[in-house]
């Protein structure tokens, strides 16, 4: 994502003066939102220790909703309205970018609905992740959003394609000069056929691009177009991401999402550290297990394994919780494929603990966890940290002489010869990785390793991303 070069290397900066809210859906029109850029802390570098404890859900008075503690620079105030967003989902849509949106919208401080077009409100995406959505698209009909933003898939496009209601939230968005966007598929199978590209400079993924009108259609990852905006893929969805968010909050609110995201150019830190092509070669599917739990960082998650799927990889995520259910840090619901004490009886060939401050906390208080990585270890098997999860592996002993990255707040933490300044490094049989942004190409790195760099390019070009082979 080359195009993201000029956003520099640091981290989303937010008060501890005030209470830090996520509003609930339906909050009376009295409390409202005002998001402003402050430089007066790090969150990163001073995160809250109990992100979704339930002492950081205060019931609401007034309504029958709840208001969640999220890493939002968000105040009561009278003067400024929230800015509401619709992102709606359906059988087959992509997760990556469904996911990918509603987290950095939701961290700008946007009131982000993400909603089901379907009977019900779990919907299976496109890589087989189950998402419980926040509402049925029927109860945003009477509704009036700042912004619309679709996500693409197929058969995820017809399925918004198809949904009257959502043409018609839509079609009145367009006329009333209110900003809306789409990725992927998206621009061309659902926004074209509702008549919404007329007059419109766009872009979409290369497999449909040939659909758009050829006199209007630009070969570029991101294009804006008056309201109307437009970008290539999962690939370039954190642009799409954070362009969404300069529209509707100003370009200090993007820049800061961008730092926060650790955007960093791919010039100026090494992306991997080198390795030999197919090292982890194994004679069947590679098996992945990814535990999750509340509070785990819902981009990480659904990135990861939604790549990985995509070079047939069988993944599976566990739930360290007592139910399959989790809800990630940014508020996504998503239904785990198993109980980690269910999939404990299996043997995976690779072990992946992904990030988020108070899903890592959770993770790390499961002794079946702990007793997996250390048989994972003991057998020769490979293992991998992304973000604030390398802190699970370095208090259990498993980073001694090796070299890894992770988030700036981790890194701190380490032994002064583990720490290495990149995206991604790979030392043996651990794989680790800085976070966030960076979580597509640790996952296609993870594709190299198991069956080289052909297929991990193949991969890339479906989710129209840059991969560099070491």
């Amino acid at each position: 994502m080359a195009s993201l070069s000029n956003l520099p290397p640091s981290n989303f900066p937010v008060t501890t003066a005030v209470s830090v809210l996520r509003p609930a859906r339906n909050l009376p029109a009295a409390v409202i939102h005002c998001w402003k850029p402050l430089t007066t802390c790090n969150f990163y570098s001073n995160p809250p220790k109990t992100l979704f404890s339930t002492s950081h859900v205060r019931k609401a008075t007034a309504v029958a909703s709840t208001i969640e503690i999220a890493p939002l620079d968000a105040v009561i105030s009278y003067s400024l309205p929230l800015k509401k967003v619709l992102i709606p989902i359906g059988l087959g849509t992509e997760e990556m970018e469904a996911v990918i949106m509603v987290s950095v919208l939701r961290q700008a401080g946007a009131d982000v609905v993400l909603a089901s077009v379907e009977s019900d409100l779990e919907v299976k995406l496109s890589g087989g992740i189950v998402i419980v959505a926040d509402i049925s698209i029927s109860e945003c009909s009477d509704q009036i959003f700042d912004l619309v933003a679709l996500p693409g898939g197929m058969p995820g496009s017809v399925r918004l394609r198809d949904c009257k209601t959502l043409e018609a939230i839509t079609k009145k968005q367009a006329e009333e000069k209110r900003l809306y966007g789409a990725i992927c598929a998206a621009p061309a199978v659902t926004l074209l056929p509702w008549g919404l590209l007329k007059r419109k400079k766009t872009t979409c993924h290369p497999a449909f691009f040939d659909k758009l009108p050829s006199f209007r259609a630009i070969k570029t990852n991101l294009q804006v177009s008056e309201e109307l905006t437009t970008s290539r893929g999962p690939g370039t969805c954190f642009q799409f991401s954070v362009s969404l968010v300069k529209q509707l909050l100003g370009e200090s609110a993007s820049m800061e999402m961008g730092k926060f995201l650790l955007m960093d150019t791919a010039d100026e830190i090494s992306r991997k550290e080198e390795f030999n092509e197919v090292e982890w070669a194994v004679d069947h599917t590679p098996r992945v297990l990814i535990p999750v739990a509340n509070g785990s960082e819902d981009i990480e998650v659904v990135t990861v394994v939604d790549i990985l799927r995509r070079a047939k990889l069988d993944v599976t995520i566990a739930s360290v919780e007592k139910k399959l259910s989790i809800v990630g840090s940014h508020g996504i619901k998503i239904l785990a494929d198993k109980l980690l004490k269910n999939a404990a009886e299996s043997i995976f060939d690779l072990i992946i603990l992904p990030g988020g401050f108070s899903g890592v906390e959770r993770l790390q208080k499961s002794r079946i966890l702990k007793k997996l990585l250390k048989e994972q270890v003991s057998s020769g098997r490979k293992y991998g940290a992304i973000c604030s999860s390398l802190s699970i592996l370095q208090k259990q002993g498993l980073l001694q002489n090796k070299k890894a990255t992770a988030h700036p707040s981790v890194v701190s933490t380490l032994d002064s010869n583990t720490p290495v300044i990149s995206q991604v490094v790979v030392d043996g049989r651990i794989i680790t990785c800085q976070g966030l942004s960076s979580a597509p190409e640790f996952a296609l790195t993870i594709i190299a390793k198991f069956f080289g760099h052909g297929r991990a390019k193949s991969v890339a070009t479906g989710l129209v991303y840059e991969y560099r082979a070491s």
